[in-house]
């Protein structure tokens, strides 16, 4: 079972959250909180995989709620952003910060519900559109890829996350097994200094590692 904290200023949107997260069979909603302020006590109180996060909240925001979790917690949990606009400034600063990735408050409930499974697995929910978007707008280059001194494959594979492929995805395009993709993964978010793909791919825009 998955668990889910909603954590949203606006009742209407935590109802309906409530209501969709509820009706899985897999999925089940352990808390919600209407301010970032009260995010990190009911992560450490209930212990949830997931947090759907709106990053405009009154007293503190996502962001820095998103910043506490993975500054405080040994094992945080993943956290998935729920925005009105995908080109938020708002939205890069928390995939910078280390969500998992982000959705529209408009998405259909099925593209929810399955978010929440792909970010509880420990994958990230990347839009390259909108990521790239993001990063030309409110991210300007700073090099630190290259200074990372990547081998020729872990350029390869980081090119590839930053297409949206799956590492299942990226072992078929470049004939390897999943494990050898995961270990390559492994070394480019150490080489990079970063936790997790999401933050990985920003990065690669945001260097011009990869091109907007």
């Amino acid at each position: 079972m998955i668990g889910v904290l909603i954590a949203d200023d606006d009742a209407l949107v935590r109802a309906g959250l409530r209501a969709i997260v509820g009706a899985e069979p897999d999925l089940t909603v352990t808390g919600e909180v209407t301010d970032g302020t009260e995010v990190l006590p009911a992560a450490v109180r209930l212990r949830p995989d997931v947090v759907l996060m709106d990053v405009r909240m009154p007293r503190m925001d996502g962001i820095q709620a998103t910043r506490l979790l993975l500054e405080r917690l040994t094992h945080p949990p993943r956290v998935l952003v729920v925005t009105t606009f995908a080109n938020d400034e708002y939205v890069y600063e928390a995939l910078r910060a280390g969500a998992s990735g982000f959705l529209l408050k408009r998405a259909r409930p099925e593209q929810i519900t399955e978010a929440v499974r792909v970010v509880s697995r420990g994958d990230s929910l990347l839009f390259p559109a909108a990521v790239r978007r993001l990063a030309a707008a409110y991210g300007p280059p700073d090099g630190r890829v290259g200074g990372a001194e990547l081998t020729a494959r872990e350029s390869e594979v980081l090119t590839l996350m930053a297409d949206g492929l799956s590492n299942a995805e990226i072992a078929g395009r470049l004939v390897l097994g999943v494990e050898t993709v995961k270990s390559h993964v492994a070394n480019i978010l150490g080489k990079l200094g970063v936790r997790d793909r999401t933050q990985a791919v920003v990065l690669a825009y945001k260097s011009g590692f990869v091109s907007l």
